[in-house]
């Protein structure tokens, strides 16, 4: 395996993880690393020549802006997740980083080989966009719940999920990936709603702030039974 693969957090969990080490070494010699500062976009609505990229590190959002020049969050873009059109171009979206991020980038040329010569890539591609379909259906469904606990606590857990490093449990504490602003845009409520229900749940039990976006989850179930229930 090479020293970039050696050291990548996400070899495990990442797509190429079911590669062999000699085979993700051809692969990762076609590959180039590519760090993103926060705000800056990998791909703009409309690009044509689009790469395929995995997330290292960081958290992307996929974004569309509306005729009135408002921001509507898609999707977001976690450690091992995929991104890249590979028959289509992004005619409608940007993919912005949400901080500093790295990623680790193939020509659509290379990647569609790859798929080509390694089924268990394909496989394993496959599953990692029905994930993504789904963590998507998630977020859409908290935007149409109408209780407003019950949205930041459901965005707790999925934020909480997508940090954790095992599949059966949500991560302690992690670092919230969007502003409260982006979290207000995100689930239909105002920025001060949104202050207030993670005061809320601070108060309850259920969750611990720590510094400007830090959240440790004190408990796991409760919090889970807000995010199902609101109450």
């Amino acid at each position: 395996m090479s020293l970039v693969c050696a050291s990548c957090p996400v070899r495990d969990s990442a797509a190429c993880s079911v590669l062999s080490d000699l085979e993700r070494d051809a692969l990762a010699a076609q590959g180039r690393k590519r760090q993103l500062a926060r705000g800056e976009t990998l791909f703009h609505a409309g690009d044509q020549d689009t790469v395929c990229a995995t997330l290292v590190s960081g958290a992307l959002k996929i974004r569309m802006i509306d005729a009135a020049g408002d921001e509507h969050i898609l999707a977001l873009v976690h450690p091992a997740g995929f991104i890249g059109e590979l028959y289509k171009p992004f005619s409608s979206y940007d993919v912005v980083a949400l901080g500093a991020s790295e990623l680790c980038l193939f020509a659509r040329a290379d990647m569609t080989t790859a798929l080509a010569q390694h089924p268990a890539l394909t496989h394993a591609l496959l599953r990692r966009t029905q994930e993504d379909v789904h963590a998507s259906r998630e977020l859409l469904a908290i935007n149409a719940m109408r209780n407003a606990k019950q949205k930041i606590g459901a965005l707790l857990m999925a934020f909480a999920k997508a940090a954790s490093d095992s599949p059966c449990h949500p991560a302690r504490s992690f670092e919230l990936p969007l502003t409260r602003g982006e979290i207000a845009n995100l689930a239909g409520l105002t920025i001060e709603t949104v202050s207030r229900q993670l005061s809320i749940l601070e108060k309850e039990g259920a969750i611990s702030k720590n510094g400007a976006r830090g959240i440790d989850i004190a408990d796991p179930a409760l919090l889970l039974q807000l995010a199902e229930t609101g109450r």
